[in-house]
């Protein structure tokens, strides 16, 4: 027997509950009421599409952009990121300020300072992407190009993604660094949390299933290849048995180290500078500099000292 459609006036009990301000526990009513923006998926996936094509002008986005009129685009452009990061920046610190107390006039004006503050940073985070990419081509014999190298892997994809992250991490900018590091999650599979600290001549290669934790510090010239784990051991908790926030508690690399494919690597351990941690290693102590980490047999690994 078909069961019968609930009542119009059932409906609209359900639809008045839902659009309650005072029933939805984690948005700020006043907010709302002053018209305070929403965070978009889409609106974060364009900020990082506009500034990627701003340091790399003809790669993301399928405008030809020739010589005459590229200051030109590049001026639309920088003004329509302005005002989706803006808006967007708005929305994170309204959302952000959970007891409603900062006036959204205020929040707007941080908000714009912030976007202006990320704006003046891109010249940096290109020379510093620059580095990304001629150290992924030059590591990878099967590359043909560095235009190839942007245009199609998926680690210096993510790189990009996440350097432009962490730079509005630097501004305290909230929610928008954490959106941006999950789109490029989803779209690369190489998950880096937007508050790690990652030095120049960053090499991801293949890059599938990397993950790299909130406190990770990695040096200049670090190669890692697909499935390594930067993560943590475990978290203090406080009296209420919830972990407590902002503890460093992945690895400290340094300089010209190589990881190689599904290594593990946790806790606030150092891995000096040269190291090489070879694949399908669980490491939870530091590893002095120059080091080898390899497998003896399937259940042990060696140590070899440096010369």
């Amino acid at each position: 027997m078909e069961q019968s459609s609930p009542s119009t006036h059932n409906l609209e009990k359900v639809i008045d509950r839902l659009c309650s301000l005072d029933d939805m526990r984690h948005v700020c009513p006043s907010r709302r009421h002053e018209g305070a923006p929403l965070l978009s998926n889409a609106s974060v996936r364009r900020i990082v599409e506009i500034a990627s094509g701003l340091m790399f002008p003809g790669f993301f986005n399928e405008q030809v952009e020739s010589a005459p009129v590229l200051r030109s685009i590049m001026t639309l452009a920088i003004h329509e990121l302005r005002g989706l990061l803006v808006h967007q920046i708005t929305a994170g610190l309204s959302f952000a300020d959970t007891d409603c107390s900062v006036p959204m006039d205020n929040i707007r004006a941080e908000a714009g300072r912030a976007a202006d503050a990320f704006i003046s940073t891109l010249p940096a985070l290109r020379r510093i992407l620059d580095t990304d990419i001629d150290a992924t081509y030059l590591g990878d014999p099967a590359a043909t190009s560095t235009h190839e190298v942007i245009t199609c892997y998926p680690g210096v994809r993510a790189t990009i993604s996440h350097r432009i992250a962490h730079e509005l991490v630097k501004l305290g900018v909230p929610v928008l660094p954490r959106m941006i590091s999950e789109q490029a999650h989803s779209s690369t599979g190489i998950d880096i949390h937007p508050g790690a600290r990652i030095g120049s001549g960053f090499v991801i290669d293949h890059g599938t299933g990397v993950v790299i934790g909130a406190t990770a510090i990695i040096g200049d010239n670090v190669k890692i290849y697909q499935g390594v784990t930067l993560g943590a051991r475990s978290f203090v908790t406080d009296d209420a048995n919830n972990p407590v926030k902002g503890i460093p508690r992945h690895p400290i690399i340094g300089d010209n180290v190589v990881i190689y494919s599904n290594s593990t690597i946790l806790g606030r351990v150092t891995i000096g500078d040269g190291a090489i941690i070879g694949g399908n290693l669980w490491v939870a102590r530091d590893v002095a500099p120059g080091e080898k980490l390899i497998q003896a047999r399937a259940d042990n690994f060696r140590s070899i000292e440096p010369s």
